[in-house]
């Protein structure tokens, strides 16, 4: 089970961001704007700025993902923004249709701030990773590339995990093993549509 993010979420907060992606994702999917959270109607932790991805799966598969690695808007806006994109602007997926909008799952996780990692080398950088928790972001030169936590659920093995990483930056396989890429690490706050009260 993941670790939480700082600063986790009441559940009825959580509700509030799942029904604002929820209502993106069928806008975005319907050629419409929005929605358009209401701040100043917000509890504050949904006004403070905050990093966010959203996963959209369909019958257990992706069928989007997109976020931000650096806290910059509101957290309800920055969710929102991030459901449109995920349901329209994944490269990796045509836009997602009115009719297929009901069948998605959406799943959002909020970042911890990114911390630099430090180690020796590839054999250090396996043992330094903690599979299941850590969020990884690997820079080299020009190419740069994330995964989530959720990925060690389908890879559990940290040299499997940092090849497809340098694969996913445009970098070799094994570029981790030789070129010491910049390595940091983020926790984070995952929760998704579980009933039909999330709708």
């Amino acid at each position: 089970m993941n670790e939480r993010a700082d600063d986790s979420l009441t559940t009825e907060q959580r509700s509030v961001l799942l029904q604002l992606a929820r209502q993106a994702l069928e806008r975005a999917a319907s050629g419409q704007p929005g929605p358009s959270p209401c701040l100043e109607e917000l509890p504050e932790v949904l006004c403070a700025p905050r990093a966010t991805f959203v996963t959209l799966t369909r019958n257990g598969e992706l069928r989007g993902c997109i976020g931000a690695l650096q806290a910059v808007l509101p957290l309800a806006e920055d969710v929102v923004l991030h459901a449109r994109a995920a349901a329209t602007e994944d490269f990796r997926f045509y836009p997602v249709r009115p009719e297929e909008a009901p069948g998605i799952e959406i799943e959002i996780s909020i970042l911890s701030e990114p911390a630099p990692l430090e180690y020796r080398d590839a054999d250090d950088l396996m043992a330094r990773l903690r599979p299941g928790i850590d969020g990884v972001i690997l820079s080299s030169g020009m190419h740069r590339a994330t995964f989530l936590p959720q990925v060690w659920e389908k890879v559990s093995h940290a040299s499997h995990f940092l090849d497809l990483l340098c694969e996913k930056a445009g970098l070799a396989s094994h570029a981790w093993r030789t070129a010491h890429p910049d390595i940091l690490t983020y926790r984070v706050d995952s929760f998704h549509e579980t009933t039909s009260a999330d709708r």
